[in-house]
């Protein structure tokens, strides 16, 4: 799969690097129309019906056993639901590109809920020197050290509350999914579909929209659902098919520098070079978190 051509999964990986980071652009355009509670439904609910509309066009096996669809239902509930909440919320407080690049913490989480709770996968050196660049990153990328800190406090806390879920959810899916043998869109298929029903129950005590719908909210809903909750997974399954996990992974880094421009050219948005700099640190973070650079060689 390594030596794939480069042709065949470059166009794929673009794709989904760039779907990936447009989804913080597209969040706030959606909350024009929406609330964040609608936005995190609906990305559930057409990444749903667009994972199981792929499911179904591919002949896929959709029995599974009572174990693996509760394991679901929490990798669900911390993966989409919560997060997909949260940050949405975030963005009504923050940038855009703030909220892209503090989802870049996402492995310096995983590695930190590892160390802390999931004992059993180990972590070495370079990956708790990368938990601290992390948090140094977060410092600059948060405007800790100016006067644009305190009116974006509650958003940042949202924010890294958000990646503390995926934190707590990648190691727990590795721990109790990952070797259950069922195909990655059956598990994505189900894992999206049920964060859409987790959430159904609280239409009756909230709102889903907060004004009349405008056409670019119904767009950025529909790209964020069907494209960065639906087919971006189909993607992100063909990477690693074709390129492998270690490229297909290295998407990930990609998404903060889109999330910046679409931000700054689109939205208007205003970034500082501290801030800049602590996105440059959080990417080091996440380059030292997953091994994929070391200081210290064993």
């Amino acid at each position: 799969m390594e030596n794939s051509s480069t042709s065949k999964w470059l166009p794929g990986y673009i794709a989904l690097g760039f779907t990936w980071g447009s989804s913080f652009f597209f969040i706030k355009l959606a909350l024009v129309s929406f609330s964040p509670f609608g936005i995190a439904l609906l990305r559930g609910v057409l990444g749903g019906i667009t994972l199981l509309t792929f499911a179904v066009a591919t002949n896929q096996y959709f029995r599974i056993s009572r174990k693996t669809f509760f394991d679901l239902v929490i990798v669900a509930l911390l993966l989409n639901s919560i997060p997909g909440f949260l940050f949405a919320l975030a963005e009504t407080k923050v940038s855009s590109i703030i909220a892209g690049m503090l989802n870049a913490t996402t492995p310096l989480m995983t590695v930190l809920m590892i160390f802390l709770i999931f004992k059993e996968q180990k972590i070495n050196t370079n990956q708790v020197i990368g938990i601290l660049v992390g948090f140094i990153g977060i410092i600059f990328v948060s405007g800790f050290l100016t006067q644009t800190f305190k009116a974006s406090l509650e958003g940042i806390i949202l924010l890294l509350l958000a990646t503390l879920c995926y934190g707590v959810a990648f190691p727990f899916a590795r721990r109790r999914i990952s070797s259950t043998g069922y195909s990655s869109t059956i598990l994505a298929t189900y894992q999206v579909g049920l964060s859409a029903l987790l959430l159904l129950p609280f239409t009756f005590v909230t709102n889903v929209f907060v004004d009349t719908l405008q056409a670019s909210a119904v767009l950025g809903m529909l790209a964020l659902g069907m494209l960065g909750t639906g087919f971006a997974y189909i993607w992100n399954f063909r990477n690693v098919q074709l390129a492998g996990s270690a490229i297909a992974s290295t998407v990930t880094y990609i998404s903060p520098v889109v999330a910046t421009l679409l931000g700054f050219v689109f939205l208007n948005e205003k970034i500082s070079l501290g801030q800049i700099f602590g996105g440059a640190l959080v990417v080091l973070s996440a380059l030292l978190v997953q091994n994929r650079l070391k200081i210290i060689r064993h």
